[in-house]
């Protein structure tokens, strides 16, 4: 096994990735977003018998005289590896990263790896069957509350966000994370990416007598895309305007040939209603792998 840093470009990157459900943390964009916030990216290829078999993009900060590195949704893999092929190839990363915390995708379990947080919950939806397959998907409850919402006169508009929209949007998040007690990337990544990627958002408004009801920004990483935030007014909550958004979206998606659509984390305990949202809408919950602390390799690792 042979671990090549910092010689893949971003072309091969996505070159390599565009077949994949390539979760946003692994998505040259986020390193790109992180980088210029004073991070250390660096993006590895794994070898094995001369194949490059997977990708791995790892961001580091420096606490003291110590370098902390995070590994988030990864490694990448290109091709099926076996899981002591996959703790061998964390432990040769962490040989070149210094001290590493990754939560990779899977649950995995060997020498070197010691758990330290137990998995997260990430809902999916796949984009890729027909629509009508997709909506058959929904929980009863959840269908129901689209169909009363298609019957309200709502509109949606869609676009670019400027830096206005942004900045009145990311205001409303912020007090809506105080309201209902939870937390998410801070206002300085949204317009990051933006700045890294001016095309890779887009901003959905439900509207109702010429007025904003309900949003919905999307951040988009081909071939996958992330529903970033969501904000709903009295209105909006009223009329179920979250349902009929995120049904355009899905749509809308599907047709610009999206593969799939990251909810993100499912938390029935610090957010129930946000949960049972993302559940209703039909997405595949599943488990990642428990966070952890890999030690390096005491070895150069050998293919």
């Amino acid at each position: 096994m042979q671990i090549v840093w910092d010689r893949i470009a971003r072309q091969g990157w996505s070159e390599a990735t565009v077949a994949l459900p390539l979760p946003m943390q692994q998505h040259w964009t986020y390193g790109s977003v992180l980088s210029a916030h004073g991070r250390t990216v660096r993006r590895a290829e794994i070898i094995v018998a001369g194949r490059r078999v997977g990708l791995a993009q790892v961001v580091s900060r420096r606490i003291g005289p110590l370098r902390l590195t995070l590994l988030s949704r990864g490694p990448v893999w290109l091709e099926p590896v076996a899981p002591e092929v996959a703790v061998r190839a964390l432990r040769a990363l962490a040989r070149g990263a210094g001290i590493m915390i990754v939560t990779p995708d899977t649950a995995l379990r060997g020498l070197g790896c010691i758990p330290l947080v137990a998995p997260r919950h990430e809902a999916m939806i796949d984009l890729r069957p027909d629509p009508a397959a997709i909506r058959a998907g929904f929980g009863g409850k959840w269908r129901n509350r689209l169909v009363r919402a298609e019957g309200e006169g709502i509109s949606v508009r869609q676009s670019v966000p400027d830096a206005a929209h942004l900045a009145g949007l990311l205001t409303k998040e912020a007090e809506q994370q105080q309201r209902l007690c939870y937390r998410a990337l801070p206002p300085s990544f949204t317009s990051g990416w933006l700045s890294a990627d001016p095309e890779g958002a887009i901003l959905y408004e439900a509207r109702k007598r010429d007025r904003t009801i309900a949003t919905m920004l999307v951040l988009l990483h081909r071939p996958g895309a992330n529903y970033h935030i969501g904000w709903s007014g009295g209105e909006g909550r009223r009329l179920n305007a979250h349902q009929f958004l995120l049904w355009h979206v899905i749509r809308d998606l599907r047709l610009q040939g999206y593969r799939m659509l990251d909810l993100g984390d499912v938390n029935e305990k610090a957010a129930p209603g946000l949960a049972r949202f993302k559940i209703g809408s039909g997405a595949t919950v599943t488990p990642l792998g428990a966070t952890m602390l890999v030690l390096p390799a005491l070895t150069r690792p050998r293919s």
